[in-house]
């Protein structure tokens, strides 16, 4: 990494590093530096995933930011703060904490849901995970950090207020301005307004819903609705939504008990934040039914709340719609209410799920049929309120796409934003002294968790998978004796290749062994004997041959044994 020369090496800078959300909605990592360009201090802030359905990637389901820089500077990691317990802010710290190896500080709702994650990564002993109380204080080195109570879609929500020796940025986390949110404190505004008439250097802010108009609602109203469809329902009800909306759990639970129906839970992630939800105080008296035991009950006696409302293939409502759970199916005189929005790229797979559970005879009803959903994030009029309240001389929009992030910063300067900044994942941006600038750029990118591994954006792995699925594969075995004559084979084989007229291969792959054992007859009897000579001489003969056959490039893989 090289630094802007024209900044004195010794200067003390804060600098804002977005690695990840500043160009996608999800997988949240920044990370804020302070001290001389040689020897800066840092926290990171939040630590989150998205999910590979928008890049349809074979086996993979799970993508984290990529924390290289942050690995070069492990040494200097004061600690990871988290804003609140959702997956894109949560959710790679299993999986990245090795990488980084720093305290983690979170509220009690949050703690309870990384745990979970410590403990499958088996992880939980060499951790130190600080438990701070709602409205903390403490220090981190130049950082003094206070946790400012917000309102979001989860419970617990915070922003931070990091104060400086250089200035105070207002890093937001998610949040809207909800009046009724039903689970935990409003917003804090007093604390909010207080700090921006101190003085905010900068705000670091959530720029999901920037283009839709108006104000993105109360989690009260979504309650009334649910109590109201409930009520008129017959049959059994599935509830679709995301399970770390503990509010909105509780009102599908609230629903259920006035419409004299039980409530089960579908899905490993509404299990776990409903016993992290309880460890808090939460949902004290609610008895629900296990799974194996609800069939028990009459289907109008039940109500499922079940994962999977962004068409996720291995959560329990994906595995309804195919009739493969174990414990629900969905037919005639059912009914699926989806509470959630979509998430933008996990569209088609929304809409296929919907029209599985539709073929199964179930009516499915949408937040575009009736208002039982609310976003969790602040519409254009919650960014002007917020903005008047902060009064930031620098605005950083982040968490968004890039046509959010651009957007936001011209809303930022309509509303007499002294500066503005939209910076890119891996953009190192100088908040103080006179900023903002983007002084350098960092290695950013995405990784990809295979199974057990995890895998660079650019890993051949990665780049052959896309091959194959692509364009199938071809494998050519043969035996040569030690003289160099064919013994066995060339045995020709295919995988995801068709005829013209969708047929088997036989005729083909017969030619494709014919060219293969002409590439051998053409070798001279020492080359046959180098068996990775000789491979990548049928290689390229069986490749070039398939291309001309099928029109397309197979992945060709060679084995040539001397026996």
């Amino acid at each position: 990494m090289k630094e802007n020369p024209n900044l004195p090496p010794q200067e003390n800078q804060l600098v804002f590093l977005p690695l990840g959300g500043s160009n996608e909605i999800g997988m949240n990592l920044n990370a804020y530096g302070f001290g001389p360009a040689n020897a800066r201090k840092w926290i990171v802030v939040d630590c989150g995933v998205t999910f590979a359905s928008e890049e349809h990637i074979s086996g993979v389901d799970i993508i984290l930011p990529d924390p290289a820089f942050l690995e070069s500077v492990k040494d200097d990691i004061l600690g990871i703060v988290l804003t609140h317990a959702h997956e894109d802010h949560i959710g790679a710290i299993g999986h990245l904490w090795p990488r980084l190896g720093a305290p983690l500080y979170a509220t009690a709702f949050t703690a309870e849901l990384i745990k979970d994650k410590l403990k499958e990564h088996a992880l939980d002993a060499k951790v130190q995970l600080n438990i701070v109380p709602l409205k903390a204080a403490f220090e981190l080195g130049p950082f003094a950090i206070e946790y400012i109570t917000i309102t979001h879609s989860i419970a617990e929500p915070n922003g931070l207020k990091i104060t400086t020796p250089l200035g105070v940025v207002f890093h937001t986390g998610d949040w809207k301005i909800d009046p009724n949110p039903l689970i935990g404190e409003v917003t804090d505004v007093a604390a909010i307004t207080r700090m921006g008439e101190a003085g905010v250097l900068a705000m670091v802010c959530d720029s999901t819903n920037v283009f839709v108009k108006g104000e993105s609602g109360s989690e009260a109203g979504v309650r009334e609705e649910l109590i109201k469809q409930v009520a008129g329902i017959r049959g059994k009800i599935a509830i679709a939504c995301f399970a770390s909306n503990v509010a909105r759990v509780s009102s599908a639970v609230e629903a259920a008990t006035l419409a004299g129906r039980k409530v089960c839970l579908l899905g490993r992630s509404m299990v776990r934040v409903a016993g992290a939800a309880r460890k808090i105080g939460l949902f004290e008296g609610v008895d629900f039914v296990e799974p194996e035991k609800a069939s028990r009950y009459s289907d109008d006696e039940m109500l499922y709340l079940c994962t999977g409302s962004q068409g996720e293939p291995r959560a329990a409502l994906a595995r309804i719609a195919s009739g493969s759970h174990p414990h629900l199916s969905l037919g005639l005189r059912d009914t699926v209410l989806f509470s959630s929005r979509e998430i933008p790229g996990n569209e088609r797979e929304i809409y296929d799920l919907i029209n599985r559970l539709i073929m199964r005879g179930a009516k499915v009803i949408t937040s575009h049929d009736a208002p039982i959903h609310v976003s969790g994030h602040p519409c254009r009029d919650e960014l002007v309120q917020m903005y008047g309240w902060v009064r930031p001389k620098i605005a950083i929009p982040t968490h968004g796409e890039r046509r959010h992030l651009i957007e936001h910063a011209k809303l930022a300067q309509e509303l007499q934003i002294e500066h503005g900044i939209v910076p890119r994942n891996g953009d190192m941006v100088l908040i103080a002294p006179n900023g903002p600038a983007i002084i350098d750029e960092v290695p950013n990118g995405r990784l990809y968790v295979d199974g057990n591994a995890i895998l660079s954006q650019d890993a051949e792995t990665i780049s052959e998978r896309h091959r194959i699925a692509e364009n199938g594969f071809i494998i050519v075995s043969l035996s040569i004796d030690v003289k160099g004559k064919i013994v066995a084979g060339p045995d020709v084989r295919s995988r995801g290749i068709a005829e013209k007229n969708g047929k088997a291969l036989d005729k083909s792959l017969e030619t494709l062994a014919d060219l293969a054992q002409e590439a051998v007859m053409n070798l001279k009897a020492k080359q046959r004997l180098d068996e990775e000579y000789c491979e990548d001489k049928i290689m390229r003969s069986v490749r070039k041959a398939a291309f001309n056959m099928f029109k397309k490039k197979p992945m060709v893989e060679v084995f040539v044994m001397t026996v």
